[in-house]
Formats: structure tokens, C-alpha cells, sequence
């Protein structure tokens, strides 16, 4: 074997074996959540409300207000992100300007939650007077999400052939009319596949909505916008770190857990079946 063969061959094991640890890793957390969260999986864990503390009862307001709070960061992120995605790369003159718009984005996604649930209290809460509530948390993960869908929208656009907007023009079509029928049905998989994976870190987060909308614990579920609510990451820390008999709720943890970290991969899974079906629908 050639010296190059030698490096080809030991760069790929290199690669196989980080391949396998990430998988292990995830396999053993996944295996540690399942066998001790899915003992207290039940139609009265997933349907009513909590009791006595927490410590009874079960965590449907906290799904109904992670779900509620996705779908607003959802409307603001996937529009706004999209949308930028398709000036930045279709329209915007690529002058030093755009290129620190595009180096701020992509520093953005590096910056810690927490700091984005600070800048939603200043913004949200207080300037605009939102108040701790749904529309709050929603915008503030919305912030946080948007930079990652910049990113992957324009990714995404990138890998599409100068061809196809070229030829739409030659046949004169107006410039938009050749990016929404050429550009953006071939682009539209990785589009969304990367939203849906940015809308499931949001969903994860704990951060951002403790300074900004999630409650500890309440009796309704919002009515409003404009009211507080409860979500599996929120009630994940409290029950984790912050309740008064720890030891008396843990497997209450470990279930609720199991229903985010469910949450999250029905996202992913989601965004991972759309871009299958797209796909074989424009080779059809």
C-alpha cells in the first residue's frame, strides 16, 4: 500500500470510530432515560394535571405549553429566517456588508441561551411589555432560533445549481418568479430540514423561557398569549434541581424526560420525513 492509501485508510477508521462513540453515547443516555422514565408512562401521566406539589398527578400542561410556545417560535423563526436566507443569497450584492451580516449570524448561533433569555426580558418583557407569558418565550426562542435557520436556508440555496436560475431568466421569467419555481422547490428539503432542527433545540431549551414566560407550576392552561405557562424543560429543572423532596419525584424526572426527549425526536423526525418526501416528489 502507497502512503496515501495508508492515510486514506487510517482517516476513515479514525472517522468510523468517533462514528461509534457518538452512537454508543447516545444509545447508552437513550437506554438510561428509557428504563427509568418509562415506568411512569401512562395515559394519567401524559393527560392530567400535577398534584400535591408536583409530587402527584401528571404533566399535560407542560406539553400543551411546549407545543404552544414551539408554534410561536415556529411563525417567527421559519418566515423571517427563510426570507433572509433568500435575500442574502439571491438578491444581496456580495460587498464586505453582507459578509458581516453573514459572519454575525453565523457568531449568533454560538451565543448561549441564556444570553437570548436576558435579551428577551429587556425586549420583550419590559420595552415592549409583553409580560412573562407564551408570546414572550415564543419570541425570545424565535431569536434564538433564527440564526440557524438563516444558515441552513442558505446553505441549502447554495447547492443549487446557477443553471437552473439562468435558464428560467434566458426564458424570461422575472427574477423572483425563477427563484420560486426553480430555486426554492429543489431547495425547500434542506430548508426545512434544518428549521426543524433548530425548532427542536428551542424546544429543549430552559433557559431562555425562565426568564420569560414559564411558571413553576399552574392550575389552567393559558388562555392567552399574554399568560404564563408551564414546559417539559422548565418542569424537567425544577423536579431536578429545585424541588422540596428531589428523591420523591425522580421518576416523575426521569418520565418527563422521556416525553422531551420524545418531543424532540418527533421533531427531527419530522423535519428528516419531509425532506424524503419532497425529495421523491421532485423525481417523480
Amino acid at each position: 500500500m502507497t502512503k496515501k492509501k495508508i492515510t486514506q485508510f487510517f482517516g476513515f477508521m479514525l472517522v468510523r470510530i468517533c462514528l461509534y462513540l457518538v452512537v454508543a453515547a447516545l444509545l447508552v443516555f437513550l437506554y438510561d432515560i428509557g428504563r427509568k422514565g418509562a415506568g411512569v408512562i401512562s395515559w394519567g401521566f401524559l393527560s392530567q394535571f400535577p398534584r400535591r406539589g408536583m409530587t402527584e398527578g401528571g404533566i399535560f400542561p407542560a406539553i400543551f405549553g411546549t407545543f404552544l410556545v414551539t408554534m410561536v417560535t415556529a411563525l417567527l423563526a421559519i418566515p423571517l429566517g427563510i426570507g433572509t436566507a433568500i435575500y442574502l443569497n439571491e438578491y444581496a450584492k456580495q460587498t464586505r456588508l453582507t459578509r458581516i451580516i453573514r459572519l454575525c449570524v453565523r457568531n449568533l448561533s454560538g451565543v448561549p441561551s441564556i444570553v437570548y433569555g436576558l435579551f428577551g426580558v429587556i425586549l420583550f418583557v419590559n420595552i415592549l411589555k409583553f409580560g412573562t407569558s407564551v408570546l414572550s418565550a415564543g419570541l425570545t426562542l424565535g431569536l434564538l432560533t433564527l440564526p440557524w435557520t438563516i444558515t441552513a436556508s442558505e446553505e441549502a440555496l447554495k447547492t443549487i445549481p446557477d443553471s437552473y436560475r439562468e435558464g428560467s431568466l434566458a426564458l424570461g421569467a422575472t427574477k423572483w418568479q425563477s427563484i420560486r419555481t426553480n430555486v426554492l422547490p429543489y431547495a425547500l428539503p434542506g430548508m426545512l430540514t434544518g428549521t426543524m432542527l433548530g425548532l427542536a433545540r428551542a424546544a429543549g431549551e430552559t433557559a431562555p423561557i425562565m426568564f420569560t414566560g414559564a411558571a413553576f407550576s399552574s392550575p389552567l392552561l393559558p388562555r392567552s398569549l399574554r399568560d404564563q405557562f408551564m414546559a417539559l424543560p422548565y418542569h424537567l429543572y425544577i423536579m431536578a434541581t429545585q424541588h422540596h423532596d428531589i428523591a420523591k419525584v425522580r421518576p416523575l424526572a426521569y418520565g418527563t424526560a422521556l416525553v422531551l426527549v420524545a418531543f424532540v425526536l418527533v421533531l427531527n423526525s419530522t423535519g428528516v420525513i419531509i425532506r424524503y418526501r419532497l425529495r421523491r416528489k421532485r423525481k417523480m
